[in-house]
């Protein structure tokens, strides 16, 4: 059953006011980001639990990035150490583009 309220004649549905936390610098960013956009964290949130509750799902691909892998972490570092310690040599090429 779905709760109205009704404030100077405008019907409005029941609130509940959701709390958790998230990294400081995130917050700062997604802010700024919602302002460029003309929104508020508020209206962001609900369109993105309006989107997520019409799908009944996570309206965006969810995946891990590759690039952070272990082994690719661990293949990184072996490389830096190469260059540091003059074992690998650097050579120039063209742009490679997907």
């Amino acid at each position: 059953m779905v709760k109205l309220n009704y404030r100077k004649g405008v019907m409005i549905m029941a609130q509940a006011m959701i709390n958790f936390r998230m990294d400081e610098e995130l917050k700062k960013s997604m802010e700024e980001t919602c302002k460029d956009l003309g929104l508020s964290m508020t209206t962001a949130f609900t369109i993105f639990a309006k989107k997520m509750t019409r799908e009944k799902r996570i309206p965006f691909d969810v995946s891990v990035d590759p690039f952070y892998s272990e082994s690719n972490m661990a293949y990184l570092k072996k490389v830096v150490e190469d260059i540091e310690s003059g074992k690998a040599v650097l050579a120039e090429h063209e742009l490679i583009e997907d």
